[in-house]
Parts: C-alpha cells; sequence; structure tokens
C-alpha cells in the first residue's frame, strides 16, 4: 500500500515482539491500536479475520522480514477489544468487527452531514446514507449497515433521529 503512511516503529524491528517491560509494552500497545484502526480507516474495512491478518501487511513487514506472532496480534486485539473497538464475531475470536469510531462517534458525524445539508426533518434510506451520490465525500460512505444501525441508534437515543425499516428520520 504505497499510499498508506507507516508509521516509523513499524520499520523498527522490535515493534513486532510483545515487550515484557510494562511501560515500554504500554507505549507499543498505544502504536499498535492506532495503527491497526488507521490501517483499518485507510482500507474501509470494518472486520478483521485473525488467520489472514497474519500474513498481511498490517502484521507482517517483508521489507524488514518481521512478523508479529499470533500471540501479538491477539494481545492487540483484547486491546482493542478493552477500549470498545472490537468486537468478536464467533466464540474461537477468529473473525472480529473493527470500529476506527465507535458507533457515537460515527452518529456525531452523520448528524453534522445532515444538519450542514439542511436535511433535518427529512427522511433517508441507508442506500442513500452509504452509498448514495451526495455522500461520496463523506468519511460514512460505504459504512457497513451493522455499524450504520448502531450509529444511528445513538442518534435515536440522543432523539435526534427515528430508525425505520430500511430508512432513519432526522431531527
Amino acid at each position: 500500500m504505497a499510499d498508506f503512511e507507516w508509521p516509523w516503529q513499524y520499520k523498527f524491528p522490535p515493534f513486532f515482539t510483545i515487550q515484557p517491560n510494562l511501560e515500554t509494552r504500554k507505549k507499543q500497545m498505544e502504536a499498535w491500536c492506532s495503527l491497526v484502526l488507521t490501517y483499518q480507516r485507510h482500507t474501509k474495512k470494518y472486520s478483521l479475520d485473525v488467520t489472514e491478518a497474519q500474513s498481511s501487511p498490517l502484521f507482517h513487514n517483508k521489507a524488514i522480514s518481521r512478523k508479529l506472532s499470533l500471540d501479538g496480534i491477539y494481545t492487540i486485539l483484547d486491546e482493542l477489544k478493552k477500549r470498545g473497538h472490537i468486537e468478536w464475531q464467533d466464540k474461537v475470536r477468529k473473525q472480529c468487527l473493527v470500529m476506527w469510531r465507535t458507533p457515537e462517534e460515527w452518529g456525531k458525524v452523520i448528524y453534522s452531514w445532515v444538519s450542514a445539508n439542511g436535511m433535518n426533518n427529512t427522511v433517508c434510506t441507508f442506500y442513500e446514507l452509504t452509498e448514495g451520490d451526495s455522500t461520496t465525500n463523506q468519511e460514512f460512505h460505504g459504512m457497513e449497515k451493522w455499524l450504520l444501525l448502531r450509529a444511528l441508534k445513538t442518534l435515536e437515543a440522543q432523539h435526534k433521529a427515528a430508525v425505520m425499516d430500511e430508512g432513519v428520520k432526522f431531527f
């Protein structure tokens, strides 16, 4: 991915080994969590398959011949789960949903767009929001339905929207 800007740590071989020193590990986890979320955001991916991830550029830097171990990947994903950025889809922890923004943050982004475009008191279909021509330059364009629904539910809880079968009314 030539247009993705890797952090400096990605070229540093010890980054690919979970560090035993607690202070160092804390900084390493911060860097890894940031990298995973930034990478997923850049690639617009909302899920992660652990088996595939092992050989992906995210966890395998071929230029320096370094790969994060499976245990290391799980350590990072466990940290992301604690922070509310992933949810496991299965009991064996092979597939997870990734949220580089929380549903509340996505709700704010969507509502800001709605307000800026004078769409309060209107109804939009889910398709219009995630695939429509008017949202092509928005970060939520292409968002998967499960995450869109969660974001809209946060707006509903704030009485800013009402979710319907395949659409939403914004207030």
